[in-house]
């Protein structure tokens, strides 16, 4: 096992409790015991136990009750009931209640020691089949040649090998949840589980029993004890993407995860203890989020400990030609007559300003492949501006051989004109927030 498994033994007979506690320690596993189905509640609701040895005739509260709570409350935890002779006929309607397997009484310590391997046997087991599903569903490489990203492709690498905390930032589209995927397939804690949550999608009270959990009846519709993404995310790594979207109060109680690796669930007053690696992402401009009082200064000096910036697809075109052959062939499934794409479709992907980055060209090559109507891809195909023409509502200009920086000031200034230097209508216009929008305005030195 790569980490002790941790079991809870619940029986009245303290020499019971004992021995085996002893014998199961001996094994390597991490040990608790309770003499009462509510001193048992009570350790539960302190810790997670991935089981639960439990005596049908207890005090106070008999293993049969204990048994239904546990896969009301805690259905992670698996159940071993423990019966004597005249008590098998419960022990089998335990099992038809949920229980994992039991053990009639006396039986010998290797018997118990052959039950716990099983079932940590069987967890490990769906541990590993969920991990692979995982690697097969998500595992994508950077592709490139351009300089910058080969550079950062190389901080990835000797970043992964840490246990720092990353903050990733670009513009939306770029690529930031595959590299946070790379810097997890990288470490070694690539064992366990890669955790995500999109901050952004998530109301705030929802987001906050998402990341932490919650108890039962901590609120309306709270029927059950719920396990957080930091728990989920013990041991392994939990991406939070769109980090610049997350409440100022979720905020505060991030920063003590940061800071303490502890917490408490929604409506909970014990804590609990994580190991998480935190990855977060953003499209925002977190310095002047600061500025403008709606993301703490604290927590972004926890969160950007190592700055990954991903850039634009327009600063990489030389990458164009690329990406477009990976996604044709991970789309030609949707079309095989497909073989290719003219030189011409080819010339207007790089021509081609991309606010909408990686993501927009991916979209634009699945909806190629699907239109395609002879095996090379066409430039009709691909629905974007014809020629080498970029528009944006009533604005339109042409590309030329002017430089990318260029191309990007005439864009930014054209379209703040068009919308009389509002904003809000500006950015909604480009595909960007208005964040970013604000900060690209004072790099090429723009002004009303």
């Amino acid at each position: 096992m790569d980490r002790p498994a941790k079991i809870l033994i619940v029986d009245d007979e303290v020499n019971l409790l004992q021995s085996l506690s002893d014998v199961l320690k001996r094994k390597g596993y991490s040990v608790a015991t309770a003499q009462n189905g509510l001193e048992a509640l009570g350790k539960l609701k302190e810790r997670y136990f991935n089981i639960a040895i439990v005596d049908l005739k207890m005090p106070k509260m008999g293993g049969m009750e204990l048994l239904e709570m546990i896969k009301e409350r805690y259905p992670q935890t698996l159940v071993v009931i423990l019966t004597g002779y005249g008590t098998i006929k419960s022990a089998v309607d335990a099992m038809k209640k949920g229980a994992h397997s039991y053990l009639i009484k006396p039986f010998r310590p290797d018997e118990i020691i052959l039950i716990a391997n099983k079932i940590m046997e069987e967890e490990n087991l769906r541990e590993e089949n969920r991990f692979l599903r995982q690697e097969l569903e998500k595992k994508e490489e950077i592709i490139t040649q351009n300089k910058k990203m080969r550079r950062l492709k190389k901080l990835i690498e000797q970043v992964a090998r840490t246990e720092t905390t990353v903050l990733i930032t670009g513009e939306t589209g770029t690529g930031k949840e595959l590299v946070a995927q790379a810097i997890y397939q990288n470490s070694p804690r690539k064992k366990n589980l890669f955790v995500k949550v999109n901050c952004a999608a998530l109301a705030e009270g929802v987001l906050e029993s998402e990341l932490f959990g919650h108890e039962r009846g901590a609120f309306t519709d709270a029927y059950i004890q719920k396990r957080g993404r930091f728990e989920l995310a013990d041991r392994g790594t939990l991406f939070l993407d769109e980090i610049g979207d997350i409440p100022l109060t979720t905020q505060v109680k991030l920063l003590r995860v940061l800071q303490e690796g502890e917490f408490e669930r929604v409506g909970a007053e014990e804590t609990i203890k994580v190991d998480v690696r935190i990855i977060a992402a953003t499209n925002q401009n977190l310095p002047q989020a600061i500025r403008e009082k709606r993301f703490r200064e604290d927590l972004f000096y926890r969160l950007n400990v190592v700055n990954l910036e991903l850039p634009p697809l327009r600063e990489r075109s030389e990458d164009i030609p690329l990406l477009a052959q990976y996604l044709l062939r991970k789309y030609r499934r949707l079309n095989k007559q497909v073989e290719g794409i003219s030189k011409e479709a080819l010339d207007c992907l790089i021509s081609y300003y991309w606010p909408g980055n990686i993501r927009e060209l991916e979209n634009t090559m699945e909806r190629a492949v699907i239109l395609a109507k002879k095996p090379l891809i066409k430039e009709e195909d691909l629905s974007l501006p014809s020629g080498d023409i970029v528009s944006l509502n009533k604005v339109s200009f042409s590309l030329g051989s002017k430089s990318l920086r260029k191309v990007e000031r005439n864009l930014l200034a054209a379209v703040l004109e068009e919308t009389n230097w509002n904003l809000s209508k500006a950015a909604q216009v480009l595909e960007i927030s208005r964040t970013t929008l604000f900060s690209k305005i004072k790099k090429h030195n723009l002004a009303k």
